[in-house]
Order: structure tokens, then sequence, then C-alpha cells
């Protein structure tokens, strides 16, 4: 903008101009990444023309200024950043630890000196294998070599053992993230959770789970016991007593056989009964022959007494597994089979087991009504599918992979990987 006499213009503001007696004036904009932050006032008290190379000057400069002062905030706004991160740093409950390609630690967290039990200066003059087990050493050098060849994500967690000062350990997740500077890696970010407390409620809650399966089998096999020695014995005796009465009584009218050869059927029928439900409890097989036999007796059964068909397919070289685990293996299949029958009203069930070399893998595939999964495991008892919250309780007790896809009108399919 070019005003020749500023101090005869209506239109500007009457403060600073006349009190300085402006009137020659030279004004552009000070520019910075296409847009305009400000103006550059140039002024004189005389009338004055000012040339285009002044012009072409004053501009060049008030883009510069614009720049400069577009960097000068940039700068601040780094500073304000830096300072934020810093007190984030310090102040998160996460151990962040930073180190250098041979293991150097660069920087620490406050939360690393909670965790480690040395203070900041020890930690910045010690290397990660001071605080770390040789097979923690291992897993860091795996992780980091993994990360550089996108195996994994960084971040992805991973769990690690801690070396305390005080030679006790600690057991943290950690995710570790590549550090670059000018495109080269230059070291490795740390970031690391304390999980003992929740690993060893993880422990507590596993073996209450073990006790409480371990108690249920028992009382199983007990009532199973009782009912084929006791009961069944006994059901046998009154059967037979009842024979006798009938073959040796010469009195008896035809209303009195017709009442006597009920009798003898629903005791024929109650025997039926007792020995199904105690083989339901306790499959003998299951001890005595092993889990392939115990699912080839309980899909046969199922499908003579039921309109659900069940095929059981069996590859790999067949062993015997521990008893622990063929008899939860065992339970999560009779499980999903008693679902599929009941609540997913199926037709068609395959099971399948497979023998890998290093694991057992079961499948169970039913063609029924399927349903919605929730998010979370723990949803599972809140919806009421007390049958999958018990699987999936069974299975880690082995230590096996339970995935579950189901969808509405597409059936439902529970695969168990099992470590042997």
């Amino acid at each position: 903008m070019l005003v020749d006499d500023a101090s005869d213009d209506p239109g500007l503001p009457a403060g600073l101009l006349r009190q300085e007696k402006l009137q020659a004036e030279l004004i552009v904009p000070l520019r910075a990444k296409g847009a305009i932050t400000g103006t550059l006032c140039v002024a004189n008290r005389r009338p004055r023309a000012f040339l285009p190379e002044e012009v072409e000057l004053l501009t060049a400069i008030g883009a510069q200024i614009g720049i400069a002062l577009e960097n000068t905030n940039l700068y601040r706004q780094e500073q304000m950043m830096a300072v934020q991160y810093r007190s984030i740093f310090d102040n998160t409950t996460e151990a962040i630890w930073l180190h250098n390609l041979s293991g150097d630690i660069l920087k620490v967290n406050r939360a690393v000196t909670k965790l480690t039990g040395y203070d900041t200066d020890e930690l910045t003059r010690m290397n990660i294998a001071q605080f770390l087990p040789e097979e923690g050493l291992a897993i860091v050098r795996e992780t980091q070599r993994k990360l550089l060849r996108s195996e994994v994500q960084a971040g992805e967690p991973y769990d690690q053992r801690v070396i305390r000062k005080d030679r006790s350990e600690v057991l943290v997740r950690v995710g570790s993230s590549p550090i670059y500077e000018n495109g080269q890696l230059v070291g490795f970010q740390q970031i690391a959770t304390d999980v003992t407390k929740e690993r060893l409620m993880q422990e507590n809650l596993r073996f209450y789970i073990e006790a409480v399966t371990k108690a249920q089998e028992e009382e199983r096999k007990r009532i199973a016991r009782e009912l084929h020695d006791e009961t069944a014995q006994q059901l046998i005796a009154l059967s037979r007593q009842l024979d006798d009465f009938s073959n040796h009584s010469k009195r008896l009218s035809a209303e009195d056989v017709e009442v006597l050869n009920t009798w003898r059927q629903r005791l024929k029928d109650a025997l039926q009964g007792v020995r199904l439900f105690s083989r339901d409890l306790r499959p003998p097989m299951i001890d005595d022959l092993g889990l392939i036999p115990a699912l080839e007796w309980l899909t046969g059964q199922i499908s003579s007494e039921s309109s659900m068909e069940v095929d059981l397919r069996v590859a790999g070289v067949q062993r015997r597994l521990t008893p622990e685990t063929e008899l939860l293996l065992f339970r999560i299949v009779q499980e999903a089979l008693n679902n599929a029958r009941r609540h997913a009203q199926a037709s068609a069930v395959e099971v399948s087991v497979e023998f890998d070399q290093g694991a057992v893998n079961v499948m169970i595939k039913d063609n029924g009504k399927g349903f919605r999964l929730p998010e979370s495991v723990a949803d599972l008892s809140r919806s009421g599918r007390l049958g999958l919250m018990g699987m999936e309780e069974r299975a880690r007790l082995l230590g096996a992979d339970l995935s579950i896809k189901s969808e509405p009108g597409h059936g439902t399919t529970i695969r168990v990987k099992t470590p042997v």
C-alpha cells in the first residue's frame, strides 16, 4: 500500500500518525506459508514517491521477516512441546529407558528408578545387561532383530524379567521401538509396565480354577462310581426279584402280570438311564483307552440319541497325552457338542483332532444358528454363555489357544491348539 499524504486522509486513525506528522507511507505484508501474519510500514514526515526498487526491496524484507517470525513461533512451540514431553516422560507410571545399539543406557525416567531400585546417575552409567538376565538379553536381541526386519510392530508387547538392585526380580511387559537420527538407527526406546502382581493374581486364579476343576472331576468320578456300583446294582437286584416273583407265583391274574411287566420295563429303563448318566459323568474309556476312543464313544452316542449327525475325523500320528490334557480336551468337545445340540439347533457337526509335532489341534464346527460374539471373554458370563466360559477356563488350564468364530445364521467354529 502506497500513501502519499497520510496526515490529510480522513480514513486513517488520528493517534500516532498525526502525532509524528507522518505523510508518505509504504506498507507491505509479512508473509509465511502463503498467509499474511502482519505488516511492515516505512514512513516519512515529508511527501515523497517510493521507487519500484524500494517497493520490491521492502516486500522482500517483509517476506523474510514473516518467515523469521513463523520460525520463531515454531521454535517456541517445539520448546513447549519438549517441556510437555519431558513432564510426561518423567511423571508417567510406565518405566521408560533409552539405550544405544550397544545397550548403554542414555536416558531414564523416574519410574525406572522405582522399578529397578537404582538411581538415575547409576542407571545412566549402566548397560541393560546389568539388570536383565541372560535369557532376557536374548529376548531383547531377537525382538530388535524382528523390529528392524518389520516382522513385529513397534511397541508390540512381550514379557521380560528385570533384576533389581537388591537382586530380587520383577516381571514386566515391554514394548520396544527403534530410535532414528537423520535416517540412521542409533538405539531403542523401551516402555515397561510392572505386571508382577497381575501375573501373581493370574497364577492364583489359575490354581483356583485348576483345584475347582479337579474337585468337580473327582466328584463326578465318585458319583459315577456310586451310580454304577450301588444304584445300578440295586436296580438289577430289584429287577431279578420281580422276575423271580413273576415266574414262581401261580395265582397272578393277567392284570397282575401286566402290571409286573410294566414295572419290569420301567426298572429296565431306569437302569439304562443310570448307566448312561454314569457314563456321561465320567466315561470309563477316557481313563482306560484315552482321548480318541472317548470321543468316538461320545460322538456315536450323540448321533444315535439325537437328530444331529456328528462326524469325527482324526489326522496325524495318534498318541496318548497326559490324563489332565485328555480329560480337559474331552470336556471342551463335550460342552461344544452339547451347545450345538441344545442351543444352536445344529443338524450336523464336524469334530476334527489333528496330532502335530508339538501340539494337538481340535476343531468343532456346526451348522447351527450361530450368535454374535461379545467384545471380551468376560462378557460371556454376563450374556449367559457359561458353557463357552467353561471352555475358556479349561483351555487356560491347558495353556492352549482357544478361538471362537460365530455369526448369526452361519454356525459356530471352535478351535483349540494345545501344546504338548
